[in-house]
């Protein structure tokens, strides 16, 4: 099971191999997910892959960032640059960027990064499909899960073992974005649920969304016997001491040691948020898996001991061979050998008779051990010796170090990269025309004479609401299409109430889903559906939509962090929608903001839960139709019905109105703006980002 540790400097990269990983994982300038770690440059990485490569270490590249179409060809500079360096894998959340990746260099495995909500064997068996060799599980899967996904999965898990949790599900969160203009999918999450917020009105003393940093380094064993490849430690934003400290606890653990009381309280001092967390693993969430930063610990001492693993000495962990022949008459003769199969030779002078004192078998053996200062370890010298012969001490220590200078200098060059020229997808102009008008709704109950009298396109109903209400596909229009909008995470063994809802509906007539992420798209197409995209899937340039296109999706939600010319760019490969009302959903929690209030499981109480910030700001809490999930959605609503005539001429399919609190009287007055132009009102509604924009 490999150990793959989090390197945001070069510093922090020599902690952690120096320290026992198997493998680092690090960013670029751009295109990753930690921007504001010191990263890596162009000559860093080169540096930083030689180092790793030479120690038997292999180097991730982290391109998990939603990348726009203006910035591909800069993407495809650096996917470029790292093969051939010799990057061993590239881990990716864009499904463009999976594309770009695979046109550009298809020898290097990629790595879907857990920013691509995979929560089910049904997601992992689509991104195997995409081409990834490797899926990195959502951090909120409980053991059981992980076990399932392993034994059918036909690519490599890794899960995340140690580090920071998210209270969202990675890649569903648009909190940042939203409220301080920084996308998480971009790289710059402000982290605003490490903030105080209160139920209701504001209360400093309450962290409601601030959650305890995970620690799995009692279930190592568990993880390895479920088939997991590889377990990730979180933190490129951290210090080097820390990384070395983790490290070196998880490589303990691995070995077959054991961690004793200190080393769990080293781990807490290094970082740690009023302890540690396996709840989710566990399946045992709740407010015990929360807890904030406190400031004050003395950490000198610790860190003083962290830096010395990395700054004194040289770990010698590469075993290698020597193989020494010394003839009469003629040059000395040395080779080493490393694990992989890499063999260096050299020559060194032509012995001389002995005098006094005949080089022994153990006189050679005993220098050519004298490996300290580099990465490698003698396991096994092998002479040949003719009798009575002399070669100095410093003839044999030159030859020795001729050869591990070979040997460095062979491990660390990177292999010829396969690599291909960079081209533009081809170009899809879209619709001509006003764009129609699609509507989803929350509740059956939202659903007014009014909405199906102006024949929506598309209607969009939750699937547990539409399977309960079997009339309603008699209720519709001829002219507009019945979709159901499906649970925004389904674990695989939550998989089969969905299916039974989804043989409910298609008896019903229904043939559409709304689907936001991958394992939805397999779900879908197997029960028999046509898919639509959601937001979920974080659909920002071209590359995905074509990909979206091969896949036959009827069409898409692109993403509402895009802005106005960012929706042109966009080719619209398949149907292309936009959202131009309603609550964004900012954030999708699987430990129930709710229940953590009241104590109680109370999401279907029609007044949903308020979160409120430090600004007075109100955020609505809501459960995800059909499942006990919570979705903490903006305060203020985006309105652009009076922009309507913004998004003509984009080649867009379609605009779509959202309805989630509000009732059939609030949602027929916006059907009716929506006709008549409406008014912006600034102290209700919001622009969304359509205009500003995200960093």
């Amino acid at each position: 099971m490999e150990l793959l540790a989090p390197a945001g400097s070069m510093e922090a990269l020599r902690a952690a191999v120096c320290n026992g990983a198997d493998a680092v994982y690090l960013g670029a300038d751009t295109f990753n997910a930690r921007i504001n770690a010191r990263n890596f440059s162009a000559a860093d990485l080169q540096e930083a892959v030689v180092y790793c490569h030479v120690r038997g270490v292999k180097v991730h590249l982290t391109l998990n960032t939603l990348v726009l179409d203006r910035e591909m060809p800069r993407a495809a500079e650096l996917i470029r640059l790292a093969a051939s360096c010799g990057v061993d894998a590239f881990i990716v959340q864009d499904l463009g960027m999976v594309s770009l990746c695979r046109q550009l260099a298809p020898d290097v495995p990629i790595h879907a990064s857990t920013q691509m909500s995979i929560h089910s064997l049904e997601g992992v068996l689509e991104a195997a499909a995409l081409g990834c060799s490797r899926v990195v599980l959502a951090r909120e899967l409980p053991a059981e899960e992980i076990a399932h996904i392993c034994k059918k999965s036909l690519v490599e898990i890794e899960v995340f073992v140690h580090g920071a949790l998210c209270m969202c599900y990675s890649g569903q969160c648009y909190l940042s974005s939203v409220i301080g203009r920084r996308s998480g999918n971009r790289g710059q999450c402000a982290q605003p649920c490490r903030l105080p917020y209160g139920y209701g009105r504001f209360e400093s003393t309450r962290y409601p969304l601030s959650l305890k940093d995970n620690c799995l380094a009692g279930e190592l064993d568990e993880l390895r016997r479920m088939g997991v490849a590889s377990i990730k430690i979180e933190g490129r934003m951290k210090r080097p001491e820390y990384v070395a400290i983790v490290t070196r606890a998880y490589r303990t653990v691995l070995n077959g040691g054991k961690l004793m009381p200190s080393d769990l309280q080293e781990l807490e001092t290094a970082f740690s948020r009023q302890g540690f967390t396996d709840g989710y693993f566990r399946g045992q969430t709740g407010s015990d898996m929360f807890g904030r930063r406190q400031e004050g610990e003395d950490t000198a001492d610790l860190f003083a001991s962290a830096r010395a693993t990395y700054e004194q000495g040289e770990p010698q962990r590469i075993g290698v061979r020597f193989y020494a022949m010394i003839r009469r008459g003629e040059p000395a003769q040395l080779a080493v050998e490393d694990p992989d199969g890499n063999l260096c030779r050299t020559r060194g002078p032509v012995p001389e008779q002995a005098v006094y004192r005949s080089l022994t078998p153990q006189d050679l053996e005993q220098q050519l051990k004298k490996t300290g200062g580099t990465p490698y370890l003698c396991t096994a010298v092998r002479s040949s010796l003719d009798p009575d012969l002399m070669l100095p001490a410093s003839a044999i220590n030159a030859m020795r170090r001729d050869v591990i200078a070979e040997l460095t200098a062979k491990r660390g060059r990177a292999a010829p990269a396969r690599l291909n020229a960079y081209d533009e997808p081809p170009r899809y102009d879209g619709i001509a025309g006003e764009p129609q008008l699609t509507i989803a709704v929350r509740t059956a109950g939202q659903i007014t004479s009014r909405m199906l009298s102006m024949k929506p396109t598309v209607l969009y109903v939750p699937l547990s609401e539409l399977a309960e209400h079997p009339d309603l596909p008699q209720r519709v229009s001829v002219e507009t299409q019945l979709a159901a909008i499906l649970p925004r995470v389904i674990w695989s063994g939550e998989l089969a109430p969905v299916a039974r809802q989804l043989r409910t509906v298609y008896e019903m007539g229904v043939r559409q889903v709304l689907a936001g992420n991958l394992g939805q798209l397999h779900i879908a197409r197997a029960a028999g559906f046509a898919v639509r995209g959601d937001f979920g899937l974080n659909i920002v340039n071209s590359r995905a939509m074509r990909y979206l296109r091969e896949q036959g999706l009827d069409s898409q939600l692109l993403s509402f962090e895009l802005t106005l010319p960012q929706i042109r760019d966009v080719s619209k490969a398949v149907p292309a929608e936009v959202l131009i009302y309603g609550r964004l959903p900012l954030m999708l929690t699987e430990n129930c903001v709710i229940r953590n209030r009241t104590g109680t499981c109370s999401c279907d109480s029609a007044a949903p839960v308020k979160l409120t910030d430090r600004m007075g700001e109100e955020f609505p809490v809501l459960k995800d139709p059909g499942t006990c999930r919570s979705v903490i959605y903006n305060g203020k609503k985006l309105y652009l019905i009076d922009k309507k005539e913004a998004f003509r001429g984009m080649g867009l399919w379609a605009l779509r109105l959202s309805f989630t609190t509000e009732n059939p009287g609030e949602i027929d007055t916006i059907l009716y703006q929506y006709h008549t132009g409406g008014v912006f009102d600034a102290g209700s509604y919001t622009r969304g980002l359509y205009s500003r924009g995200v960093e």
